[in-house]
């Protein structure tokens, strides 16, 4: 087993689960749920008791679709700090805070009008690289490799998965899935990432990725119903997969065994882990649950503005934005809404990164 292999098995924590991309505004819109109103901002004494002595600040990263623009909010006030251009039509957005100072950065997908990745990095998200030649770049995940990350990137025209080094601002290989290649989640113990062909998927592909740069296909999977969404447990061991067709989210061992089913709104759904909770979000059922992912109990319920999609979550927070109402709402990991803030037109995905230092 290669150094790089070893350090990929090791970093647990590193797990990325796949949640971004776009939910299907097509669908016929049927049910509507009222918003608790928003709270008064906090006061900047209450915030900063509120956060853990020496915690870095969060902010959510937001692409606003139709200005073409990246929104950096910061949280839980839902204050728009800076707003940075991007190619046109901007959907997808992974981010991460390496340890090392000055290490933050985010990858953004532009998709069928610009056909670019963009990568930005540092405490500002200064634009360092941007690549073309993708047909319709959709999803982005990064993969933690020695010395940083790599992005895989899915072109749904192309039914590709490519794969760029962040650290040498090279495209190391892309790989042929099949039509329409959407979602994926990695696997890190396991060596592997899923693949759904679709955001209506009857197809999931697995990769190896023992070599992260030049990932392999292994075989197919067909799980039974239309798939949209899929996550990894951070063990490795169970991926959470929700439907496209259907009100419920499936769990499934690594060995494609179906372990349980959770009840959730209309599909289709998204799907966070952080920690032993599992977030779903329904955006034609104005809803969020919190589940137990190791028992598949449902914790709690919150409304959410209709068409919250996308959503990100950590230790202290969780945001869903709505790509149909423009709007982010910021909840506490028990799903307490904390705030309802409208941003653009559209809002499509969210991230949860840090700007660095514990300064409110």
């Amino acid at each position: 087993m290669s150094a790089r292999t070893s350090l990929i098995a090791l970093t647990l924590s590193a797990l990325l689960a796949a949640c971004g991309g776009s939910g299907s505004p097509g669908h016929a819109h049927t049910q509507a749920a009222s918003l608790a109103p928003a709270q008064p901002a906090a006061s900047p004494t209450t915030t900063r008791a509120a956060r853990p002595a020496g915690a870095p600040r969060v902010q959510a990263l937001v692409t606003a679709e139709t200005e073409n623009r990246l929104l950096v909010v910061a949280l839980p006030s839902g204050q728009v700090v800076r707003s940075i251009p991007l190619p046109a039509d901007p959907e997808d957005i992974a981010a991460e805070n390496p340890a090392w100072e000055s290490g933050r950065l985010a990858v953004v997908t532009s998709a069928a009008a610009a056909g670019k990745v963009r990568l930005l990095r540092g405490p500002l998200l200064r634009t360092v690289r941007e690549w073309g030649g993708f047909t319709s770049p959709h999803i982005v995940e990064l993969m933690p490799v020695p010395e940083g990350f790599d992005a895989y990137v899915t072109d749904d025209a192309r039914g590709t998965v490519t794969v760029i080094d962040l650290r040498r601002g090279r495209v190391m290989s892309t790989l042929r899935v099949g039509a329409n290649a959407h979602h994926l989640s990695f696997n890190l113990i396991h060596q592997m990432a899923w693949v759904a062909l679709g955001e209506s998927a009857s197809t999931i592909v697995i990769l190896s990725t023992q070599d992260p740069a030049r990932p392999t296909v292994l075989g197919h999977f067909d799980p039974g119903f239309e798939v949209h969404d899929l996550a990894f447990t951070s063990n490795g061991n169970r991926v959470w997969v929700t439907s496209a067709n259907r009100s419920y989210v499936t769990v499934f061992d690594v060995d494609q065994h179906m372990l349980f089913r959770v009840p959730a709104g209309p599909p289709p759904q998204h799907v966070a882990l952080i920690g032993s909770y599992a977030y779903l979000t329904s955006g034609y059922g104005s809803m969020i649950e919190q589940v137990d992912a190791r028992t598949g109990r449902i914790l709690a319920k919150a409304s959410s503005p209709d068409g919250s999609f996308e959503l990100a979550a950590d230790e202290r927070y969780v945001v869903v934005s709505s790509l149909l109402r423009g709007k982010l709402a910021i909840y506490t990991p028990r799903l307490k809404l904390l705030r309802v803030v409208h941003l653009a037109p559209a809002t499509r995905e969210v991230a949860l990164s840090s700007p660095g230092g514990s300064r409110p």
